[in-house]
């Protein structure tokens, strides 16, 4: 694949066409033409923090936000990341940083994917090689990466209710600092941003907001009016698909119970990005949702362990029209599953799971992504002469207790593995195995979920090692019962 790499050269000095790259000022303004090399950056180089660019002229800082720009293409060619939303905010970022006095004064970046020309110019320019990588700088805010991180986002359309609060927060301090919201034209379509807005009219509180309009969003997050879920439709027997990135606001989960599971509406929610995420870390992990849909009364909750399990419960979901549905989907690849005929799925029975691989002593129950870990793991288990059955659960809400009423009986040891929090699947099984009695005899049962904390951004597989649930945490676990 070819990588785009930008060189920077002083207006007149000499150069070769064919390697390097010019950032030149014309009439028009900067012409950049691209090369393959690092670029040369001399003015950027001088900046470490905003205090460096007070006494720049506006010539200088045209040419800074030139070499901002190039340096930018220059680490995204090769780490990739988010490219055009930072290019897009050079010049206001160089401009916010040369008339505000960060960190005393707060810029909260709505979104945070345009973080990046802000990063480099607040000492962090030396480290954006591990940018979204395991260990290294976070590709959005952070409050606990810098001092100049005023507000950690992920999300949109937050930096105003945020920005107002450290305006109240301030006058009742008695303190003068300015508290700058940057939000774009696409996040100005959530309803949570007009909300601020009339809470700091009505407070006549003293902040800036500043619209980025670069008049790209083509539509706003949400198409209908009323519910967030498209409920209206549905109770007019309308069939409708409702995809999300999982859940984000506790208002949201209330209108789910109120709007839609109270009255066992055919709404069907698609999870994307269940479970740990890799690079786009904590404020994209996927891992509440098992916890708090599934304690729904109506709610379907169910989790495939591969591509073609995933096509039988999207067929699934369409057939359920007597209650809502919740379908999580990791963002796993997948595992080449032989995919049904014609790329078309069967309705699975629901609340009915399956066992994969048979064995005597030891059971392995796993939800979703991690059926495949618990097959790794019986495999590891079977080289040490230890017989190990393996079962995808499938369906959280309702559990098949047929299932893990067998598992039990037969099996001295119980294992629940899922990519969720505390409070998950295993909880349900937990509850059902105490409630039916069944922890009253000699099974000994553990169950295996995430850690009791966030998990920070890096790889997937560097996720689920550092959450202890790789098949080498599994096969341990097992190992430490017999």
């Amino acid at each position: 694949m070819y990588q785009i790499c930008v060189i920077a050269s002083s207006v007149n000095g000499e150069y070769d066409e064919e390697r390097t790259t010019i950032i030149r000022k014309e009439k028009d303004g900067w012409n950049i033409k691209f090369g393959s090399q690092k670029p040369s950056t001399p003015l950027l180089d001088t900046i470490n923090y905003p205090l460096h660019m007070k006494n720049l002229s506006k010539e200088d800082l045209e040419q800074l936000a030139a070499e901002l720009r190039a340096d930018i293409v220059h680490t995204v060619s090769n780490v990739g990341g988010h490219l055009s939303s930072s290019l897009g905010v050079v010049e206001l970022t160089v401009a916010l940083h040369h008339v505000f006095n960060a960190p005393e004064d707060k810029i909260i970046w709505d979104v945070g994917h345009q973080v990046y020309p802000h990063k480099i110019l607040t000492g962090r320019r030396s480290a954006m090689h591990t940018i979204k990588k395991t260990s290294g700088l976070s590709g959005f805010p952070k409050r606990d990466e810098s001092i100049y991180d005023a507000f950690g986002t992920g999300h949109s359309s937050t930096s105003i209710s945020a920005g107002l609060g450290m305006a109240v927060a301030r006058d009742l301090l008695g303190k003068n600092n300015n508290v700058i919201s940057v939000i774009g034209d696409g996040a100005m379509t959530a309803g949570q941003a007009y909300e601020a807005m009339n809470n700091a009219g009505f407070l006549d509180a003293n902040m800036i907001i500043i619209l980025n309009d670069n008049k790209q969003v083509s539509l706003p997050t949400a198409t209908l009016d009323g519910p967030a879920t498209p409920v209206g439709a549905l109770s007019r027997n309308l069939s409708k698909i409702q995809a999300s990135t999982k859940f984000r606001k506790l208002r949201e989960a209330a209108k789910v119970v109120h709007d839609v599971d109270l009255q066992k509406l055919p709404v069907r929610f698609v999870v994307d990005r269940a479970g740990l995420v890799g690079a786009d870390g904590p404020t994209h992990h996927g891992v509440f949702d098992t916890t708090y849909m599934a304690c729904l009364p109506n709610m379907v909750v169910m989790a495939p362990a591969d591509e073609a399990e995933l096509m039988h419960m999207v067929a699934t979901a369409a057939a359920i029209d007597d209650r809502p549905s919740c379908l999580r989907i990791s963002r796993e690849n997948g595992i080449g599953a032989i995919l049904p005929l014609n790329n078309k799925g069967t309705p699975l029975e629901i609340g009915k799971g399956k066992v994969v691989i048979e064995g005597s002593r030891v059971a392995i129950l796993g939800f979703g992504s991690m059926v495949q870990r618990c097959m790794q793991a019986a495999q590891m288990l079977k080289s040490l002469d230890i017989s190990v059955t393996v079962a995808d659960a499938r369906f959280c809400k309702p559990l098949d207790t047929d299932l893990i009423k067998l598992l039990a009986k037969e099996h001295e040891f119980l294992i629940t593995v899922e990519e969720g929090s505390i409070g998950g699947f295993g909880s349900h099984v937990s509850q059902y195995l105490s409630i039916s009695g069944i922890l009253d005899g000699p099974l000994k049962w553990r169950a295996m979920m995430l850690p009791d904390r966030y998990i920070d951004h890096g790889s997937q597989q560097d996720q689920i090692e550092e959450a202890g649930l790789s098949s080498k945490h599994i096969a341990a676990t097992i190992l430490s019962l017999l």
